[in-house]
């Protein structure tokens, strides 16, 4: 089986794929948040963030100054438009392994002869 149009490597990654369908649900969220929802620590979403902004799929904006800093993240339009053709592609994954399961289960086991 080929890989579906619309896979992305980039965000398929568990952690990252899990960033990406979080934001998918808001417009913006604090950096706390998404870090506290997804139990990670500061360094571990910091690095999924920069790899997703590299990409041009999420933006950051920095607001406050000193102990008031807030780090907000989003999905840029890229973004929300490479996670609906990532989960699409997840999707016709599954739905293509139900008809090879039901074909494997039709098929007569080979016998070893003995």
């Amino acid at each position: 089986m080929s890989t579906p149009t619309g896979f992305d490597e980039l965000i398929h990654p568990a952690t990252r794929l899990s960033v990406v369908a979080l934001l998918a649900a808001t417009e913006w969220a604090d950096f706390a948040f998404v870090r506290d929802s997804l139990s990670l620590s500061d360094s571990a979403l910091s690095k999924q963030l920069h790899t997703l902004e590299g990409a041009g799929y999420l933006e950051t904006l920095k607001e406050g100054g000193g102990r008031n800093r807030r780090t907000k993240v989003r999905l840029t339009d890229r973004g929300r438009t490479a996670f609906k053709g990532h989960v699409a592609a997840l999707r016709a994954i599954v739905d293509g392994a139900g008809p090879a399961m039901e074909a494997a289960r039709q098929q007569p086991h080979a016998r070893t002869g003995r």
